[in-house]
């Protein structure tokens, strides 16, 4: 079994390429890191193109749900996009933020901030901005985000426990997350579980459902809820790549499942009524903290 750093290296060296890939690749694959289907179009991703704040070119066809449908976000806030891509799930929360909201992304791989900040400055949001980092060691601050997004990005992190200890430092008194991600029941095959490209293709690092239900409980959350759970097939001409027939028969035919599901909790405490941020105290601040910087 690889170590922590090593399967971040996985990762981070598979999305730089997939950040260059088109959106129909991505989604007829497990999360763009796989070779594509030749029989399902889209295996995980939900479609946003209708969705207030949509940007079709920070759409990558990546994700497995949609967070922010769910995410509650009311003008003003400030939001926290883990594992930001090219932008999209961001832009799509300014819109319910609003000019006086403040939206973060974040991700750790280079060339997804530079989309991302290209897209945000095509856009003309000054509000939005991009900061590369890990989602176990986030550079933020604690107690500065009201909600957190993130879609289907967790799976991808070897210690989920430390991210979700983060996202409850980063969280206010009184904040909520709303997270997409994927999860299993029952056990993986060993030639899916032990590949470094299912491991990208966000299958093999997903663990059961019930376990990271229960790491987010430990962590201190409240009112936990699942708000919406899909199954998520592999066609078996991707299977085929790493299982042979009678084990693909064999997978298809057994009690294990795949499935996304979009996780709503909140983090105990009383949401503060201080003014939110006005637009000229952002603006302010853009020399600090503006699309090209990484300061936190």
């Amino acid at each position: 079994m690889k170590n922590e750093q090593e399967l971040k290296d996985i990762v981070k060296e598979r999305y730089t390429k997939i950040a260059e890939q088109g959106k129909a690749e991505n989604a007829a694959s497990c999360c763009g890191a796989t070779t594509p289907s030749n029989k399902v179009y889209n295996i995980m991703m939900d479609d946003y193109s209708e969705t207030k704040g949509y940007s079709e070119d920070a759409d990558l066809g990546l994700g497995c749900g949609l967070p922010t449908e769910f995410a509650h976000i009311k003008k003003g806030d400030t939001v926290i996009d883990l594992g930001s891509g090219a932008g999209n799930d961001c832009f799509v929360a300014r819109h319910e933020t609003g000019a006086e909201g403040k939206v973060i992304g974040i991700d750790f791989t280079p060339i997804m901030i530079q989309k991302a900040r290209m897209n945000a400055d095509k856009l003309g949001y000054n509000n939005v901005e991009f900061r590369e980092g890990d989602i176990d060691a986030m550079p933020v601050g604690d107690d500065t985000a009201d909600v957190i997004v993130s879609n289907c990005v967790l799976n991808l992190v070897p210690n989920k426990q430390k991210v979700i200890g983060e996202i409850y430092r980063v969280l206010k008194p009184g904040g909520h997350f709303s997270i997409s991600d994927v999860v299993l029941v029952g056990n993986l095959p060993d030639a899916l579980k032990e590949d470094a490209e299912m491991y990208a293709g966000c299958v093999a690092g997903a663990i059961q459902k019930q376990e990271y239900l229960q790491f987010i409980q430990d962590a201190g959350f409240v009112n936990v809820q699942i708000q919406k759970e899909k199954p998520i097939v592999i066609p078996d001409d991707i299977l085929e790549k790493y299982l042979s027939t009678e084990e693909v028969n064999a997978f298809n035919n057994s009690d294990t499942g795949i499935f996304s599901i979009t996780v709503y909790a909140e983090k105990e405490g009383e949401k503060s009524n201080k003014p939110k941020l006005k637009l000229a105290d952002i603006q302010d601040n853009t020399s600090c903290c503006g699309p090209a910087s990484s300061c936190c």
